[in-house]
């Protein structure tokens, strides 16, 4: 097998960021203050112990009645490195085991994000899907059995998983304990179809942020944050103090008093304010009750019942007990009771029609339908006559509520004076008789406005007393001195601050560059295989701006037969998902990422047969060091895998009625027809065709197979490009034409065959093989020893399928 050491070489992101700032630090020419906020502020991060050290792998995972997969279904991996392919047809459950990963491990799946609701609405698998569960059963360096990731759901939102994590030697517990939150955003090691799209026509910060996070620079981005923070903090108490001086002297200047015009002076200092002079103005204050005052001002702000509302209330209240009595004089009321009577005898009429006698006396009239037409029109006519009692109830009902209303009760305070005079005056919301409720309502609401307006004016008289302006000038002046002075004080560390900052942003932008060229030069490495005879060059990938900054992106920059372009806008579909490819892979292969797997869901659409083959190199040096699992319908992976001898495991998914998966180690072509040609020598009374056509023609397909496999590996061998190749392969319709292109690589060199056979097999192989020719004529071929004849073909296939070495 030819190795490839230049694509081996893994990303190599440098670590022990703190000694290096510290160095960095000290031959800087900032202040010992500057120096001493960044080593506060940077600390050593470089120890931050994980949750779980080491890699982890993936060992199996099952999933029931979640999307394609109905009843339990389980994919067993090898949890190491090395590249598995999961292939199936369309439609055949395998991306369900995908997508069942990244969601026990996200908690949602990315084919979901900028989804519409309707699209998520059938997650749950329509033939077995009433407890959809995924189990992920996971390697830890370290620990000598599997841990346990579980994913179920208790409701309907797919969005909204119960994920479980247990490990071995542990208690079960949230996946929050295993620490990879982190990880899974700065080193994702997911990605699907719709992923490639997103990475390359997602938002130019987006793909900034998802390069960015990888590098290793969080420390100085958190420390920055830090000093951001500080610096914030600083200057909005700085600009807060200055910007209360006006309104201050704005206050003192309505004071006639000689402390505010003192006051006003040591505001007004060129350079800034005379603290020590405001602060003997303010300390030099005699003595006060704040308590007291307090208490002067509340009730000063008291207010007591509105009289022209409560006096209005009463009056709309008596006008209607007066109305309502007139009604009861009428006889109205009268009449709304009766018919209310009648209306409930009717009723009950309706619905005990065969009642013989009146419920309430017991006579025997019936309620029959000539009494029930008469009592209607009574009705009728009552109803008309209680009109007006009905609008003086109601009316009556109205004008108390909204006297009610007005009754409000004492505030959380009230000086004692007018304990009493309110809660008379609340007790009025608790009469129910009309006209007392008018009356004590009344005399309450005089009395209590009596009270407050007695109370009221004599608090304001006291506060005049004790000078009130000049207090309220002077606790003002308190309160922002305090924070004028620190604010003030902070001045010279908030330029140590802003010079910390700038010089971050200095280092980090050196550091930036020097941790990015790793990550671009294996892009660049990745980009050189999958290319194959794209005339587009990768140049470098760039940081365009930084980690806060609006405008950030990453610059990819593309030679097109060596003119300069933009690599979004001249690269088609296929190229665009390989160079997609180029920086996912080193993200999710980074060195400091704890998973030592990657799974990508179907990342050769697009591609031409050439950068299939290129993308099979890419995954085999991936597999040395990390475990790849790709999941693809597409048949052109696997044999580029094959073609270019590369070793891969593969297997097969497939599914049955309502939803009923299965997985299997698939094995090559020629193991799969040899197999089915033993099956059929193996089955009795079978007609006689089974034997003299039908099985020749299965082993002429063993040979068949064998030969073209060897002709891949031949043309590839002989650096022919991808095309050229395919071509050749399809150009050989008749099996001597496939034999000589796997034999010699020419297909031309039919006449060469039956000896390079004989050579290669023995004598018997050009007759074996002129008997599976045989068994596609009318004739048939006499097959006296089945089995033999089916362990003979093998033995040729095993002996062509892999070309034999030049001979030095």
């Amino acid at each position: 097998m030819e190795n490839h050491p230049e694509h081996t070489a893994q990303l190599d992101v440098p670590t022990g960021l703190s000694s290096l700032l510290e160095d960095r630090l000290d031959s800087s020419s900032l202040s010992h203050t500057a120096k001493a906020l960044l080593q506060g502020t940077l600390g050593d991060r470089d120890c931050a112990a994980a949750l779980i050290t080491g890699r982890v792998y993936l060992d199996s995972v099952s999933v029931a009645g979640f999307r394609g997969i109905g009843r339990k279904a389980w994919l067993s991996l090898t949890p190491k490195p090395g590249v598995t392919l999961v292939v199936g047809r369309n439609g055949s459950g395998k991306s369900s085991f995908a997508e069942g990963m990244e969601t026990a491990f996200t908690g949602k799946s990315a084919r979901w994000d900028g989804r519409s609701p309707a699209w998520r609405s059938n997650w749950r698998n329509l033939h077995d899907g009433a407890a959809p569960k995924i189990e992920v059963k996971l390697r830890l360096e370290g620990d000598a059995k599997p841990s346990t990731l579980s994913c179920t759901w208790s409701g309907d939102d797919v969005t909204l998983p119960e994920v479980a994590f247990k490990r071995p030697g542990h208690s079960a517990g949230a996946f929050a304990e295993a620490g990879w939150q982190q990880p899974l955003t700065d080193y994702r090691p997911f990605l699907s179809y719709s992923d490639l799209d997103r990475m390359i026509g997602g938002k130019p910060s987006e793909m900034y942020d998802a390069v960015a996070t990888i590098l290793g620079l969080g420390q100085l981005t958190a420390a920055d944050d830090r000093l951001q923070l500080m610096e914030k903090a600083m200057n909005t108490a700085l600009k807060s103090a200055e910007a209360e001086v006006p309104e201050l002297l704005e206050m003192l200047s309505a004071l006639e008093d000689p402390r505010a015009e003192a006051a006003t002076a040591a505001l007004g200092c060129a350079g800034s304010p005379d603290f020590d002079a405001v602060g003997s103005l303010v300390d030099g204050l005699p003595g006060v009750d704040h308590g007291y005052l307090d208490s002067l001002r509340a009730t000063a702000a008291l207010s007591g019942p509105d009289l022209d509302a409560v006096g209005s209330a009463v009056e709309r209240l008596r006008e209607a007990v007066a109305v309502m009595d007139d009604v009861r004089a009428s006889g109205a009321e009268d009449a709304h009771q009766r018919g209310a009577l009648l209306s409930q005898a009717l009723e009950h009429s309706r619905r005990h029609p065969d009642e013989a006698a009146c419920p309430v006396c017991g006579s025997d009239r019936l309620l029959d339908d000539s009494w029930a037409d008469s009592a209607a029109d009574q009705i009728a006519i009552l109803t008309g006559e209680a009109a007006a009692a009905q609008d003086a109830r109601a009316e009556l009902r109205d004008s108390m509520d909204s006297l009610r209303y007005l009754v409000s009760q004492a505030p959380a305070w009230v000086p004692a004076g007018l304990v009493d005079p309110w809660e008379e005056w609340f007790a009025c919301r608790a009469i129910g008789d009309a006209g007392q409720l008018a009356a004590r309502a009344e005399d309450a609401t005089l009395v209590l406005a009596d009270a407050c307006a007695v109370i009221r004016a004599d608090a304001i008289r006291e506060l005049e007393r004790l000078d009130e302006g000049w207090r309220r000038s002077a606790g003002r002046l308190a309160s922002w001195l305090d924070r004028a002075r620190s604010a003030h004080a902070d001045k010279f560390r908030l330029r140590q601050v802003k010079a910390a900052r700038k010089w971050l942003k200095e280092v980090g932008g050196e550091l930036r560059e020097e941790r990015l060229r790793p990550f671009a030069d294996h892009s660049q490495r990745i980009w050189e295989e999958l290319r194959q005879q794209s005339n587009v060059d990768l140049r470098s990938v760039r940081l365009a701006g930084n980690d806060k900054a609006t405008v950030r992106k990453l610059v990819m920059d593309v030679l097109v037969d060596g003119t300069e372009a933009s690599a979004l806008g001249v690269m088609s579909q296929g190229e665009l998902h390989s160079l997609a490819l180029s920086l996912f892979l080193p993200r999710a292969a980074a060195p400091d990422s704890p998973f030592g797997f990657i799974v990508i869901d179907d990342p050769v659409q697009s591609m031409d047969p050439a950068k299939v083959h290129g993308l099979a190199k890419v995954l085999h040096d991936l597999g040395g060091t990390r475990q790849v699992v790709v999941f693809t319908h597409d048949t052109r992976l696997q044999r580029a895998f094959h073609n270019q001898e590369l070793p891969v495991t593969v297997l097969e998914v497939e599914r049955a009625d309502r939803s009923a998966v299965t997985v299997r180690a698939e094995t090559d072509p020629v193991a799969q027809a040899v197999a089915d040609a033993r099956a059929l020598a193996s089955t009795r009374d079978l007609p006689a065709a089974a034997m003299t056509h039908v099985l020749p023609g299965i082993c002429r397909t063993v040979l068949e197979s064998a030969f073209v496999e060897a002709a891949w590996v031949r043309l590839h061998r002989a650096g022919n490009p991808e095309h050229a190749a395919e071509k050749a392969v399809s150009g050989a319709t008749t099996l001597r034409k496939i034999a000589a292109l796997g034999l010699f690589g020419d297909a031309t060199r039919t006449g060469d065959v039956y000896r390079e056979l004989r050579r290669r097999c023995g004598p018997r192989a050009v007759d074996l093989l002129n008997q599976c020719q045989e068994g596609a004529h009318p004739t048939g071929t006499n097959m006296l020893n089945p089995h033999r004849f089916v362990d003979e073909i093998a033995a040729i296939a095993q002996n062509v399928r892999k070309p034999e070495e030049p001979q030095p």
